[in-house]
């Protein structure tokens, strides 16, 4: 029976999933980097020492419930497949695909971060079947705000981005700010829901490109006047939800009207999810492949091997 292993080691998470390409299943296992109160995240040193302790601790729980023999093995070891793309965290996942694929005597692929997002946000969606098609793809987390449009084989081309803030970068900020833990996107989709209101935003795009270091700014002074903290995310959601939703226009407009995927771990967002899904027909992950992880990753080596 054909399993894949699948390894992630982002910036935020430490991830391991084996897909059963039989039964369309996913094991997984993942923890969050350790990251201390008040601080906005960790210096790539530190992510790659955590991830050196807790992948070994997660791979080890996740054979404790598997007893199948693994086909291949697939590895995130870069951001995006965009030139010049690189973060030292991902080399703690390659480190360990290349010894596991030694050992098992099994083949190696490698992935960027971004395609395993997609992947696992087709899964989730049951759209797999785009994987041979031309589509439109949003990526959203803490590090990257883009816009994409994919062809077959998730060849990914970048047609519009964030030009300065990125949108899990303005949630964990504004989250800090209020005392949330790191990262902070729970906290303030949590709180945001209790908010009442409504915000209209008003955002002009630069040639398709957003901007969203404004947000950050204004839920500051909101916090300053004394503005109750449900209030102030629901500013920041609704901020970020407009940028995406003018983005998204923009991109149909250019491109046509073609499927749009929404993924990374801003897209768990409960209030994003339902606006862009009922003015958009936008399909996204449930929470769970939302949010970084290795499951997109163990899904693409069983597809198709090394982009």
């Amino acid at each position: 029976m054909p399993y894949y292993l699948g390894i992630d080691t982002s910036n935020y998470t430490t991830s391991c999933a084996i897909y059963d390409s039989q039964n369309d299943t996913v094991l997984q296992k993942k923890k969050l980097l350790p990251v201390k109160s008040g601080e906005l995240g960790l210096r790539q040193s530190d992510a790659v020492f955590h991830h050196t302790v807790q992948l070994p601790v997660l791979i080890e729980e996740l054979f404790s419930d598997f007893d199948g023999k693994i086909s291949a093995i697939g590895v995130s070891d870069a951001p995006t497949r965009e030139k010049g793309s690189y973060m030292p965290c991902f080399l703690a996942g390659v480190n360990a695909a290349r010894v596991s694929a030694s050992v098992m005597g099994v083949p190696l692929m490698r992935f960027s971060h971004q395609q395993g997002h997609i992947m696992a946000a087709l899964h989730s969606a049951g759209k797999k079947e785009l994987i041979s098609e031309t589509f439109l793809a949003f990526h959203v987390s803490g590090g990257t705000t883009q816009a994409l449009l994919v062809r077959p084989q998730l060849d990914a081309k970048l047609i519009a981005t964030s030009l300065d803030l990125k949108a899990g970068q303005a949630v964990d900020r504004v989250g800090v700010m209020l005392g949330y833990p790191f990262p902070a996107g729970k906290y303030v989709d949590e709180s945001a829901q209790k908010s009442d209101k409504k915000y209209k935003i008003n955002i002009k795009l630069k040639d398709g490109n957003c901007c969203l270091s404004g947000v950050e700014n204004k839920c500051k002074k909101m916090l300053s006047d004394g503005e109750c903290e449900e209030d102030i995310c629901r500013y920041c959601i609704d901020y970020i939800l407009t940028a995406l939703y003018k983005m998204a226009l923009d991109a149909k407009e250019k491109y046509g009207d073609l499927p749009m995927i929404f993924s990374g771990g801003v897209m768990s967002n409960s209030i994003i999810k339902a606006e862009l899904t009922q003015s958009l027909g936008a399909f996204f992950a449930e929470p769970i492949y939302s949010a970084d992880n290795a499951a997109g990753t163990a899904i693409l080596t069983s597809i198709k091997g090394d982009f």
